[in-house]
């Protein structure tokens, strides 16, 4: 018998090859000080555009406030246990509440982690003989979610309706010869990496067509998309259309913890089915209070919106501008699209870093196809015209760099923090 390790130590994993060289620089790297637009890497100033820090919420006075207020109240204990047994409050009741009617459900329940939250909201509404239709760059907890799923599911091409309409057909079929289960749609309303918005009205509108029921994951477009940042639903007018409507903390609110908001009946049945919650514990008090005041001031200070799409618009104005491929983004994630490999994008990275003091985050294979690389850029209220401009002066530098071949290296340069 092997032992289970060995692999392990043979095969490190397409990114944790480059571990020994990338730790603490191009993977794990720790920024500093208060969290804004700058921050310190190693050190050195950096402007910086990897934090989805939307609002500017994270270090917002008030926020600040009402967070250590929380904390001096209750500490971070409270309440003990699961919300089941002993771990409810009025104030996560209120929390819910308010979520629901900001985003227009009848009713809502809150969870811990938004990865944890929807891969269980799965588990919990999916049967073996249920048939789950989903978007093929669905995110990772989306397919960590279908993993657990015992019946059939079917992927369509990236936004694509007429895909779509093929595999519904495919799970359509499927459930009319088992003579049992239902189908659910799960899309999302922002992708995050492309920056482009789920076809979310196009689906809903086939629902005379098809019989199925729709969950849609807009982490990056609760907060930041609609008149009243109600998400990409409201944005694109069918946000009734969208029966179970789930989002995380962790973007526009800059906090822990998520949702799921939908009618009462199937919400309740959720909360009481939903196995990530019920045996684990509630999310704590300081959490649910401050939690409470960001979304006031998602309701009160619609500026703090304005300010983000006032600096998403100049960012990515400035950058098509200098001709660079940003795609077909149309929410404030920026994707900067350039040819190259793992290597190369390495070296413009540190480039970017050591000499321009630019830090944002890249995606390289095995994420995307050989030869490719993305940045992606998140701008958010807090950012100042100086950063967008620094920035644009960066990139087109080093695009004329890795153009005329100045980033060909033999390999990954050797960046890790050394111990």
């Amino acid at each position: 018998m092997a032992d289970i390790f060995e692999k392990l130590l043979k095969n490190a994993g397409p990114l944790g090859q480059h571990r020994e060289r990338a730790h603490g620089y191009f993977a794990f790297p720790k920024l500093e000080g208060e969290i804004g637009s700058r921050m310190k890497f190693r050190g050195k100033d950096m402007v910086v555009w990897s934090l989805n820090n939307y609002l500017g919420l994270a270090n917002h006075p008030e926020v600040r406030k009402a967070d250590a207020d929380a904390a001096a109240a209750y500490g971070l204990a409270s309440p003990m246990g699961a919300r089941m047994m002993s771990g409810n409050t009025d104030q996560h009741e209120q929390l819910e509440s308010e979520l629901a009617a900001f985003v227009f459900k009848q009713d809502a329940i809150l969870m811990n982690f938004g990865y944890q939250g929807i891969m269980s909201t799965i588990d919990a509404i999916c049967g073996r003989h249920d048939v789950i239709v989903y978007d093929a760059e669905s995110h990772a907890c989306i397919i960590d979610g279908l993993r657990l799923h015992p019946g059939h599911r079917y992927v369509f091409k990236h936004n694509d309706l007429e895909d779509f309409e093929k595999q519904m057909q495919r799970a359509t079929a499927l459930i009319e010869k088992q003579k049992s289960g239902g189908i659910l749609v799960i899309t999302e309303g922002v992708f995050g990496m492309a920056g482009d918005q789920g076809k979310l009205k196009e689906i809903a509108a086939l629902k005379g067509k098809y019989d199925f029921r729709l969950l849609v994951d807009d982490a990056h477009g609760f907060g930041t998309l609609g008149k009243t940042g109600a998400g990409a639903g409201e944005a694109q007018g069918c946000q009734d259309a969208i029966d179970l409507y789930f989002s995380t903390f962790a973007k526009s609110m800059a906090s822990i913890g998520a949702f799921l908001a939908g009618d009462k009946t199937i919400i309740d049945f959720i909360r009481y089915n939903i196995r990530s919650q019920i045996f684990a514990k509630s999310l704590p008090m300081p959490l649910v209070i401050g939690n409470l005041k960001r979304l006031e001031m998602l309701r009160t200070m619609p500026e703090l919106k304005e300010k983000l799409w006032s600096n998403a618009l100049k960012l990515q104005a400035g950058l098509k501008e200098r001709g660079f491929d940003i795609g077909k983004t149309d929410t404030p994630v920026t994707p900067v699209y350039m040819k190259g490999g793992v290597e190369e994008a390495t070296a413009m990275v540190m480039d970017l870093r050591e000499n321009y003091k630019i830090f944002c985050s890249i995606v390289v294979y095995p994420v995307i196809p050989k030869g490719h690389i993305i940045y992606r850029l998140i701008p958010t209220a807090a950012h100042t015209d100086a950063d967008i401009q620094e920035t644009l002066i960066a990139f087109t530098e080093t695009k004329a760099k890795l153009d005329a071949g100045a980033y060909k290296v033999e390999a990954i340069p050797d960046m890790a923090e050394k111990k």
